[in-house]
Parts: C-alpha cells; structure tokens; sequence
C-alpha cells in the first residue's frame, strides 16, 4: 500500500502545474497509472475526505476598506472575462487567485497539501483572521511586463507606532516581484532584493505595488518595484529585485 500511495504522489507531483510560467494557473498532469485496487480506491477517496477547492485569499472580504474594493473592482473590469466580447478598453489585466499554501496550485494540491507538511502555511497567508495582516489582491497585464497588486495593511503589521514593519513590506514586494517572475519562466529563487524606503505607511492604508520587468538575461530576470498611494500621489517604498530561473528538481532537493 505504501508504494501504491508513493507512486500516486509521483503522478500528483506534477510540479510543471504550479503557477510558473502559467498564466491561468492550470495545466493538466499526464496521466497516473494506477495499477492496483487499491490505487483506484484510494484516488477515488481523497475528494471525499478533503476539499476540492481550497480558499481563494484574493477574493473579497469583509475586512477590505472602499479604497481596496474600489481599485479591485476597477482591475476586474479590465480582465478578460469582464471585457471579452466588449470594444477594446486597452490594457488588460487578469486577477491571480492565492492560496494559503504555493501546493494547492498544482493539479490534485489540495489533497496533498493535508498530507506533505500539513502544517506548513506561505508566510503572507498564515492568518485567517480577515484584515488583521496581510490582505491583498494581485493582477498581471496581458503581456506580463507589468504586475500590479492592492495592499491593505493590517494591524498585526506594525513596526514604528501606526505604521507598517519595514520588514512587511520587503516582504509584499517580494511576493509581488517574485509572483511577476514566476509568470514569466519557471520556478524563481530571490537572488537580490534592493529596498529604498522613502514614507511610512499607516496601518489600515491601501497602496500600490507596482512590478515592472526591466530585462531578461538568460535565466536572470530585473525588475523594479514601487509602493506608492492609491492615487500614484505619495511614493511609499521602491525596489530593485534579481531573481534566477531554477530547475524544478531544485525545489525537490533536500
């Protein structure tokens, strides 16, 4: 039973699924061969014990101020689905679902991710309580140079009375800068970040982030980043960031 279960992982350990390099975020696994009884019955189960759908975070909450709703539902106009069949508006723009855990992108992650390491969390959505740390959405442009993101900063992030750890933004724009480089190559490793900060931010604001590719360099990628107000107005934070293309047995290693 343990070699049927370690081979069905095998095939639901289709890595080429996750988000890299995929802009709908769904591709399809080849296909498991289950040579057992017990193989069929056991992938026959796993949707019944576990969810087949984990929990969209990028979605609205009850937690998201009007600046937040307002500029989501402004993005959303202007993504595919909103726009298809309608006169060219110009930009468009599609929403990137987010998950609690990197896994649950890949084809059949929701059930392994109750499995592998069950306990683990991705550092920005570890915290179920709506609005109390990170909430934010992302969305990339069609032709993936650009990546823009609505942050609202919660109150378990602060740093300097009121206003936002320092340490809390370097880590949004690396999640918005290594999330744009994800979509253009494979899976990414940060291999420099450059944080220049400029104004604090006070908790419970909303703000841009702002991802745009400068070059690509083989398996390098440059790309600058700027937090700013929802009106472009106030210059919070910007950014340089490197990121390298890695092999997907690199993520495997131990």
């Amino acid at each position: 039973m343990a070699r049927s279960v370690g081979r069905i992982f095998s095939g639901f350990r289709c890595f080429g699924s996750l988000p890299f390099g995929n802009p709908l975020l769904k591709t399809q696994c080849s296909g498991v061969l289950f040579r057992t009884t017990s193989e069929r019955t056991l992938v026959h189960v796993l949707p019944k014990i576990f969810p087949r759908k984990p929990r969209d975070f990028s979605l609205p909450n009850s937690s998201w101020g009007k600046e937040m709703m307002e500029l989501y539902n402004h993005y959303n106009r202007l993504s595919k689905e909103a726009t298809e069949g309608q006169e060219d508006h110009g930009e468009e723009w599609t929403r990137l679902p987010s998950y609690n855990r990197t896994l649950k992108y890949a084809t059949g992650g929701a059930y392994l991710s109750k499995i592998i390491q069950s306990k683990a969390r991705l550092f920005t959505r570890n915290i179920r309580d709506p609005g109390a740390a990170f909430e934010y959405v992302l969305f990339f442009r069609q032709d993936k140079l650009k990546c823009v993101c609505i942050f609202q900063a919660g109150h378990l992030l602060e740093g300097p009375p009121g206003h936002v750890h320092g340490g809390a933004i370097a880590t949004m724009i690396d999640t918005v800068t290594g999330t744009h480089a994800s979509l253009l190559s494979a899976p990414v490793m940060t291999a420099n970040l450059n944080v220049n900060y400029r104004s604090p931010i006070p908790l419970g604001s909303t703000v841009l982030i702002e991802s745009i590719l400068d070059k690509e360099d083989g398996r390098k990628m440059y790309i600058s980043c700027r937090v700013t107000s929802t009106d472009g107005s106030k210059l919070h934070t910007e950014a340089t960031a490197l990121f390298l293309s890695i092999s997907v047995s690199n993520l495997l290693r131990r």
